[in-house]
């Protein structure tokens, strides 16, 4: 049976759901009951073939109005707790965008909420819906690089200053007195430290002891956009990433699993894995991915297991508020950084290196010799 859906946020990232939810109608799998947007769509930005679904701002009248089963919220951050308490009271399912919420007291009051309501929830970290994980895991417990010793993430890219104009609350670490938390790690790359917590088994927010961060900007914005963070984990793997939105060379970013006997590096924007090891020659992988809406229709059709539950984000929640928690990120040097006009960016001369050598190394920039680098923040 076909399950009606209403998408909340429709523009920017929420085109990426619009026209997942058309190859999925295609299917006869959903079909678009409505649209929750401030403004509504025009006939030409709704992709052809979904027809005049619905539009209200309002969700919860758009909820009870169309009798959807499923939520999508792709909303700004600071407003995912309350849309998707709105959809559970009604006993709507959901699916919520990445992050899940500004602080660890917004996303318990969310969780909680969905649970006391007895619906399902998904979280948006796509990356968990690849097939490479479970099989990077299995590689691992065969003891095809030796015992895991630590966890990398690397994640180089590039953003023009207008794409900190493209929203009030980007770039932001709070407006209008609350949590937006929209920083390097929490929001552009957080699959990459979600991926890596993941693959170093320490999903809950009870498998971390210890969180080390360094927060920087080039940019002038309030968050952090040059940035990386270890984790000390109750399994005694330690879990690193480094990230930047200021990149020379900007390329895929990646996980690193690093064992005594070799590596798995996982490139999982594009689900593709290399592995490493003594005494053999190195083996490539492609893997499929399941789609985090389908799997959420599947859990409600079939009892699927959902892929991403709220409590298997808990640990990259505990990095969303050490980071909340940390003194606002300070800005680089001048000398650091150079524009590049016909971009509208800036760049952080020589990151591209720090950020590949924390993955490869598990150190933090200022361990590497960035002069830039301030002590890092430690929360325990």
């Amino acid at each position: 049976m076909t399950v009606p859906v209403v998408l909340a946020g429709a523009r920017g990232h929420g085109r990426r759901h619009l026209d997942n939810i058309r190859r999925l109608e295609d299917q006869g799998v959903v079909r678009l009951a409505g649209i929750c947007e401030l403004t509504p769509l025009a006939a030409d930005e709704i992709p052809e073939g979904l027809g005049t679904p619905e539009q209200s701002a309002d969700l919860g009248t758009l909820l009870d109005a169309t009798g959807a089963r499923i939520a999508v919220i792709s909303t700004p951050i600071p407003t995912h707790t309350d849309l998707a308490l709105t959809a559970a009271r009604r006993g709507v399912h959901l699916l919520l965008e990445k992050p899940p919420a500004p602080s660890f007291a917004e996303f318990c009051r969310m969780a909680d909420g969905v649970a006391e309501a007895g619906v399902a929830c998904q979280i948006g970290f796509q990356s968990l819906g690849s097939l490479a994980v479970p099989a990077i895991l299995a590689m691992a417990d065969e003891g095809a690089i030796g015992e895991v010793v630590g966890i990398g993430g690397a994640g180089a890219w590039a953003r023009a200053q207008s794409y900190y104009r493209r929203a009030p609350w980007a770039g932001r670490r709070r407006l209008h007195g609350a949590d937006v938390i929209d920083g390097v790690l929490t929001n552009p790359l957080a699959h990459a430290v979600a991926t890596a917590l993941a693959l170093g088994r320490s999903i809950h927010d009870e498998d971390v002891t210890g969180i080390e961060l360094e927060l920087r900007r080039a940019n002038d914005i309030e968050s952090d956009d040059t940035s990386c963070v270890r984790v000390t984990t109750a399994r005694g793997v330690p879990v690193t990433v480094a990230a930047t939105l200021c990149a020379e060379h900007p390329g895929e970013p990646y996980v690193v699993v690093h064992g005594t006997s070799g590596r798995i590096t996982f490139w999982y924007k594009q689900d593709r894995v290399l592995l490493q090891r003594a005494g053999h020659g190195p083996e490539e992988y492609a893997y499929g991915r399941t789609d985090l809406l389908e799997n959420l229709v599947g859990h409600l059709a079939h009892g699927t297991p959902l892929l991403v539950p709220p409590a298997s984000t808990g640990a990259f929640m505990t990095v969303v508020e050490a980071i909340r928690q940390a003194p606002d990120p300070a800005p680089l040097p001048a000398g650091a950084w150079h524009d590049v006009p016909d971009e509208d960016r800036r760049v952080v001369d020589g990151v591209d290196r720090l950020v590949a050598a924390c993955a490869d190394t598990l150190a933090l920039y200022s361990e590497l010799g960035a002069t830039w680098a301030l002590p890092k923040e430690v929360s325990t």
